[in-house]
């Protein structure tokens, strides 16, 4: 049986805490930033938690 191969989107896009926590990106935040309010801009700066219901999936991409 070959080994399975890590998904390199996935693999740029999440990062794994020390704890085994999934964080990801927020979407918005690529262009069109003027029309957005600074206090929009913050909250999508910060990197969140991957909801419960794709943790299962995402960890199969990442090969854990």
């Amino acid at each position: 049986m070959p080994k399975m191969k890590t998904d390199s989107g996935a693999k740029k896009r999440i990062k794994i805490t020390g704890s085994g926590k999934l964080r990801r990106r927020k979407a918005f935040r690529g262009h069109l930033m003027e029309t957005k309010s600074s206090v929009r801009t913050r909250r999508l700066g910060r990197e969140t938690d991957i909801s419960p219901g794709m943790e299962k999936n995402i960890k199969r991409l990442m090969g854990l």
